[in-house]
């Protein structure tokens, strides 16, 4: 995954945004908020382990807001993760997908030469 730590994720944090502008931006810092906030070495129980210690296991992943990870013959199979942080998650995985989609429909825009339809010839063409 390469070094995402300290200056390193600074600096290319820094290039992206100077070379795509602002929507790079707010994909750049919501990736690296998800990665110091997710990806940080985590705990892992087995999927045994975890039956019998399932009360605590929830109560370490909502308390300390870091998911637990559940393995079964070593691989990592499942995630125990406090249900807020979960929602969080797809809150910002929507919002990444809409960026993406705004910047696409962008150079579309750009690459064609057409300009944005009207809010109200959407609303007319769908029936609304």
């Amino acid at each position: 995954m390469g070094d995402l730590s300290g200056a390193t994720a600074y600096k290319s944090a820094r290039q992206v945004i100077s070379a795509q502008g602002r929507t790079a931006a707010v994909l750049v810092r919501l990736s690296l908020q998800l990665h110091i906030e997710y990806m940080s070495p985590t705990p892992t129980v087995s999927v045994t382990e975890a039956a019998a210690r399932l009360s605590e296991i929830v109560d370490q992943a909502h308390g300390e807001h870091r998911p637990v990870f559940l393995t079964r013959r070593g691989r990592r199979v499942a995630a125990v993760i406090d249900a807020d942080d979960l929602d969080r998650l797809i809150e910002l995985a929507e919002d990444m997908a809409d960026i993406r989609a705004a910047e696409e429909a962008r150079a579309e825009m750009k690459a064609t030469g057409e300009g944005p339809v009207p809010w109200e010839q959407v609303k007319t063409d769908l029936g609304w």
